[in-house]
């Protein structure tokens, strides 16, 4: 479910540019979804009491303001499919970083599968032709790190203790969300268009892309091993591709297929139960 709402929503965000600003757009998605959050929030009975301000705020400011800011920059000038997946570097980084602050080490397996992915996605950026207009790329990658950080300090939190993963997204966004409107109100940026599609996408962004999917996605990383929801999440882009290729007619070449091919492998080898042993 979570694939299939945020890999679709790459093309919803690239298109939406036709009738806003990046950052405004970014700022009334995500304070629409913190509206939603809290709503759900109060109607499952859960306090709304926030989490540790200081790490909640952190992971707000990274996971929200940074990644969401700079991809939908990135957006601009890139393509969809593209920024999708020069954002989800973020597995990469969400490794080193949780080797490093979490002592979260990936297993052997784990490790081939990474190296397996890393090899896919080179061969699909193709950086032998660059990486098309360079401030979109870095911008993508730089998207991508701001969200490993909020990945890593969320399984922080959550190894703490008494935090639900409800609770955490709806106060890190709001965070975050205080932020966007920071950075729209100083990026001075030209006036919504309200058309029937701008309203449509607002509406899917702050429902299902801002709420229910970043709920998903705390509850993912809640449950699972860091570099392995890192890793899992590689699915999405991949499958942005495919949107952007139905949709946008941005059609892969035979290397961009070849790692889309050699992804789908490493999402295998990183999430194949193992063998339960003998007595």
């Amino acid at each position: 479910m979570l694939a299939l709402i945020w890999s679709y929503n790459w093309i919803v965000m690239k298109q939406a540019m036709a009738y806003s600003g990046p950052f405004s757009f970014s700022a009334l998605r995500y304070l629409l979804g913190t509206l939603v959050l809290f709503i759900l929030l109060a109607a499952r009975g859960e306090s709304l009491r926030p989490p540790p301000l200081l790490l909640t705020a952190a992971i707000g400011l990274a996971q929200t303001t940074g990644f969401q800011a700079f991809v939908q920059w990135a957006l601009v000038d890139g393509g969809a499919g593209r920024t999708a997946l020069l954002a989800y570097t973020m597995p990469f980084w969400t490794v080193l970083l949780a080797w490093w602050l979490l002592a979260d080490r990936p297993s052997a397996r784990h490790g081939a599968g990474i190296a397996v992915a890393a090899a896919g996605l080179v061969l699909v950026l193709e950086p032998w032709h660059g990486l098309g207009t360079a401030q979109s790329a870095w911008l993508a990658i730089g998207g991508g790190l701001f969200w490993a950080i909020g990945v890593v300090l969320s399984k922080r939190l959550f190894a703490r203790g008494g935090v639900s993963a409800l609770s955490l997204t709806a106060w890190q966004m709001a965070f975050g969300s205080a932020g966007l409107v920071v950075v729209a109100l100083l990026a001075d940026e030209r006036s919504y268009d309200w058309t029937g599609y701008f309203v449509a996408a607002v509406a899917y962004n702050a429902v299902l892309a801002s709420g229910l999917a970043w709920v998903l996605w705390s509850y993912i990383v809640e449950r699972l091993p860091t570099h392995v929801a890192g890793m899992t999440s590689l699915v999405i882009p991949v499958l942005g591709i495919g949107f952007a290729w139905w949709l946008l007619g941005e059609r892969p070449d035979a290397a961009e297929a070849a790692g889309i091919v050699l992804i789908c492998l490493a999402l295998a080898i990183v999430n194949r139960r193992p063998q339960p042993q003998p007595r």
